[in-house]
């Protein structure tokens, strides 16, 4: 079929719609059909503001790298609806996040906490976070023959590891756990905070009482570190300055729910999500387990196969040539990072999970200006973890069905029900 700008309405709700998100399989092949017969496409949907999808590989790098012509936006798609409760709510109002912030402003806040998580300064971390995975790998082993493996060692492992870079206390974590799972988690019925049907008006109204919880900590936090300030990420976020001026409370408050929130559950979706890939194939565990130095793959292999960041917008600051295609200023663009990292153009075998993979420049990471500013330290967390599980594990089984969070934005596995035996 010849490739054509205008997506059709069905595939094109499939990829931006959180119920799809949660159903992987689903998601892939509609992914799989757009990359083929629309790989950069147009789509009208039926309430929602007109959009294009990126799916494919090159055009969302092109794109992410270009923050000339392409201005941060919201994160997944929302529908016209939950633009309007989100607008209602005053979400924007509570706090601003260096995500979704552009020149220069992107720049000078990024640049606040840069230092904090250069690889050099990551390498400093190494021997705490080994401790920490190894005492999780422990908590495991204690949990032989079965557990749940994201609710009982994936979600709490990688948070530890930013609360002790915050300086939030450990005794806050199940808090903090909680926070970012509601976070995350607005349009899943089994994460959001009161009982009720996932609607816009009640994701956005969760969201919101999310982000007032999490503001009144941190204000707390911050607080406590102008007063005394320690060497942690929180004192340079509570003191920092922008311009000769100090940031806002919004802005202070932007950082630390970004660092704090999607600083932990990307990694622990990377994490669950290769743990998911090796039980599903005990052939790449052996291969892993024989041949060590492969190691490094397995950690990109699990970012790229997870894919835990779903989608971010893009919007066309002027008409932009992208694939050959005309997008209008004003243009909302969909990065479809599930769809970029399975681009068959690009990955041999991309639906395989080999951790014998070499070349793999998957955008699991972002890409860009916005790239991950804490690649570095997930890379160590994955690696950390991995490094202290792999040598002991015997084996490893589904032991039920996991379950998918229902976003269309950063999320993962939610639920690993596994069978194991340590050596």
């Amino acid at each position: 079929m010849p490739f054509t700008e205008q997506l059709p309405e069905q595939l094109a709700l499939t990829a931006i719609d959180p119920d799809a998100h949660a159903n992987w399989d689903s998601l892939h092949a509609a992914l799989t059909q757009i990359r083929a017969e629309y790989p950069f496409a147009r789509a009208d949907v039926d309430g929602y503001p007109p959009f294009w999808i990126a799916s494919k590989l090159e055009d969302i790098r092109t794109i992410a790298r270009d923050a000339h012509n392409f201005k941060s936006g919201m994160g997944g798609m929302l529908s016209n609806e939950q633009i309007a409760f989100e607008r209602e709510a005053g979400i924007a109002g509570l706090f601003r996040s260096v995500v979704a912030m552009n020149e220069p402003d992107h720049r000078k806040y990024r640049t606040l906490t840069q230092a904090w998580f250069q690889l050099k300064s990551v390498r400093r971390l190494q021997t705490d976070i080994d401790k920490l995975a190894n005492r999780w790998v422990d908590n495991m082993a204690q949990l032989t023959p079965r557990c749940d493996f994201v609710r009982d060692i994936a979600a709490h492992y990688p948070l530890f590891v930013i609360m002790s870079i915050l300086g939030v206390p450990d005794a806050d974590e199940p808090m903090m756990l909680r926070l970012t799972q509601e976070y995350f988690g607005t349009h899943d019925s089994e994460q959001v905070r009161d009982a009720v049907p996932v609607t816009p008006q009640s994701a956005f109204e969760a969201q919101r009482k999310v982000i007032m919880e999490t503001n009144e900590y941190f204000a707390h936090i911050s607080a406590a570190r102008r007063r005394e300030p320690t060497d942690d990420v929180a004192s340079v976020i509570a003191n920092a300055m922008i311009d000769g001026k100090p940031i806002s409370d919004i802005d202070a408050m932007g950082y630390y729910i970004t660092l704090a929130f999607a600083g932990h559950d990307t990694t622990a979706s990377s994490i669950a999500g290769a743990l998911w890939a090796l039980a599903e194939d005990p052939e790449q565990l052996a291969f892993l387990q024989k041949n060590p130095q492969f190691m490094p793959n397995l950690v990109e292999e699990a970012v790229r196969w997870t894919s835990p960041i779903h989608q971010f917008t893009r919007i066309a600051a002027r008409d932009t040539e992208v694939a050959g295609q005309t997008v209008r200023r004003g243009d909302c663009v969909v990065l479809s990072f599930p769809s970029g990292n399975r681009d068959e153009a690009v990955f041999d075998e991309p639906f395989r999970f080999r951790v014998d993979r070499s070349e793999n420049p998957h955008v699991g990471f972002g890409f860009g200006p916005h790239m991950c500013l804490g690649i570095h330290l997930a890379r160590m967390e994955l690696s950390g973890f991995f490094n202290a599980l792999i040598p002991r594990l015997h084996s490893i089984a589904l032991d039920g069905t996991p379950k998918r969070m229902t976003t269309n934005f950063v999320g993962g596995p939610k639920s690993l029900p596994i069978r194991f035996e340590f050596k």
